[in-house]
């Protein structure tokens, strides 16, 4: 303990150390509890702790690891790859000769491991070479493939109730080295723990965060209005559920329309540093594609496409240069939400719609339908010159009516030539040189 001064992070300064100062999870670690009990009986098997942030997951690794004496590797899926993986295999398997408990690998974010990356678990986790712990915030259904998940018990975490909380407030205002002795009461408690949202780690980073902006000889009076005050001055710290979420997100497709490659990949450097999901930026890129490159370069969607799929076969840390190169080519490229356009307004017309389809283009696949005209005047375009005749597809009521409108570039002004040719009329929209 003697590295921990000041600088050191609340969170890491009150770290419990054994399984009697862990808070929460009582349903698991309480008297006689599953996992207390194969904790205590020192026949560990390999399991799956998933619950949200902030809830005790890695600490619990950690307590285990140092209550049986183990050998304890951590990765975490964010940045680490099978190569990583290799190298904790071959020490361990190098260490067996000495050691008979198999070492403990925690692997936080599991989930973002690659179905390849799983894959080279399976058979270190089936002969005992390692025992592996992972964290996961997500459904471990959904994201664990299924060999692995058969040979680990899933434990669930839940977020920390106001009781815990209290205790924790409690405890870093008592017992931590460098609060303890200053003056500090609290009056209210609802905004910290409503900002704090069961999270542990973010309830006490906020203690330390208001604490540390007052000199220590200031008397500090806890209450809703300094907690709003002070966090809205300390927003550095990424939040992948919470509002800043949805800020970084937001300044990195603007920075894609508005073609500027350096400030995307800035945003995007932020969240994936701040263990942002990497399909979910993949996604995201997809609906850019498609809503603001559109059709001034079809090519955009193809290769979203291709990185999301990458991704999600390699992982990371590899995946970071995927997703580096679709970024700097969507937000290179040129720009058109001519189809968002059209769609949107196509939807908002056929609200309350139920214009009947004309005789013409209906299907006629019955007798009693050919008698009542169904498809007889259609006329068949692939039987004209150009595969083309002029022909009415819309509703009667909504004849010669324009929804899509080719956007200002050189792939969609060969589109209007085209459809200009085919007799659409495109002269009351106004055109920039």
């Amino acid at each position: 303990m003697s590295d921990i001064n000041i600088n050191t992070p609340l969170p890491e300064r009150l770290r419990p150390r054994d399984l009697d100062e862990y808070v929460g999870q009582e349903h698991l670690v309480g008297k006689n509890a599953i996992l207390r009990s194969m904790i205590d009986s020192g026949n560990l098997s390999s399991f799956i702790l998933w619950g949200p942030p902030g809830v005790g997951k890695t600490t619990l690794a950690k307590i285990i690891s140092v209550k049986l004496d183990r050998q304890f590797y951590t990765l975490s899926a964010i940045n680490s790859g099978v190569k990583d993986l290799r190298e904790i295999f071959a020490d361990a398997e190098k260490n067996s000769l000495f050691r008979q408990e198999s070492p403990i690998l925690f692997i936080d974010e599991i989930h973002r491991f690659s179905k390849s990356q799983q894959d080279s678990l399976l058979n270190a986790v089936e002969t005992g070479l390692i025992t592996l712990i992972g964290a996961t915030t997500e459904n471990p259904s959904f994201e664990i493939i299924t060999p692995l998940l058969s040979r680990c018990q899933v434990y669930v975490l839940k977020p920390l109730t106001v009781s815990n909380l209290d205790t924790l407030l409690n405890r870093a205002l008592t017992q931590d080295k460098y609060l303890k002795d200053r003056d500090i009461s609290v009056k209210e408690k609802a905004a910290l723990y409503r900002y704090s949202g069961g999270d542990a780690r973010k309830l006490l980073n906020i203690i330390d965060i208001v604490t540390s902006s007052f000199k220590p000889s200031d008397k500090i009076e806890i209450t809703d209005k300094l907690i709003a005050d002070k966090l809205q001055e300390n927003i550095a710290i990424y939040d992948k559920s919470g509002e800043q979420h949805y800020d970084l997100i937001s300044a990195f497709i603007k920075s894609m329309r508005g073609s500027d490659p350096d400030a995307a990949i800035y945003w995007m450097a932020r969240m994936l540093s701040g263990g942002e999901d990497p399909l979910f930026l993949a996604r995201r890129m997809i609906i850019f594609a498609a809503e603001d490159v559109g059709l001034a370069n079809p090519n955009g969607l193809l290769i979203a496409q291709t990185c999301y799929e990458t991704v999600n076969k390699i992982g990371m840390p590899e995946a970071r240069i995927i997703l580096s190169q679709c970024a700097i080519y969507l937000a290179s490229a040129k720009k058109s939400n001519s189809a968002y356009l059209a769609i949107d307004k196509a939807l908002e017309t056929v609200k309350g719609d139920n214009s009947p389809v004309p005789l013409h283009l209906r299907n006629a696949p019955t007798k009693l339908m050919k008698e009542l005209n169904y498809g007889k005047e259609y006329k068949y375009p692939h039987l004209y010159k150009g595969n083309f005749v002029k022909q009415e597809y819309l509703p009667d009521n909504l004849q010669n009516m324009v929804f899509y409108t080719p956007g200002e570039n050189p792939a969609e002004d060969k589109m209007r030539m085209r459809l200009e040719s085919l007799g659409k009329h495109y002269d009351d929209i106004p055109r920039k040189d």
